[in-house]
């Protein structure tokens, strides 16, 4: 008995700890779509552009040329594309891994209900 309650200690702390990544996961692709957002929006008032064009490097304004720009950006654009599509394939394995996990412990549970009243 005491050895089937620290697996099933070691199980809860294990699927909050699933939680607790998807959590940070489900954090840094909110982040993410928000930078891809910022990016989309920079492309649209470029194109805008007929005048000069600066863009942040840092804490400052640097002069730059409209196709450098927009080069720059696209390839932001591309990084966070690829960043996002990982996260994502993350997110699900990891969802997948909480659910199997959370219907293990609700059988277990259940069964340790059982045992106990018996």
């Amino acid at each position: 008995m005491k050895k089937e309650n620290e697996d099933l200690s070691r199980e809860l702390v294990e699927y909050e700890n699933m939680e607790k990544q998807l959590e940070v996961l489900l954090i840094q692709k909110h982040q993410l779509q928000i930078q891809l957002n910022e990016i989309k929006h920079a492309l649209e008032e470029l194109k805008k552009s007929k005048g000069e064009v600066f863009r942040s490097v840092g804490s400052i304004l640097m002069h730059t040329t409209k196709d450098e720009a927009e080069s720059d950006l696209k390839e932001r654009n591309e990084l966070v594309d690829v960043k996002l599509n990982a996260i994502g394939k993350q997110e699900e394995k990891l969802r997948t891994m909480v659910m199997d996990t959370q219907k293990k412990l609700q059988e277990k549970m259940k069964s340790y209900g059982k045992g106990e009243s018996a």
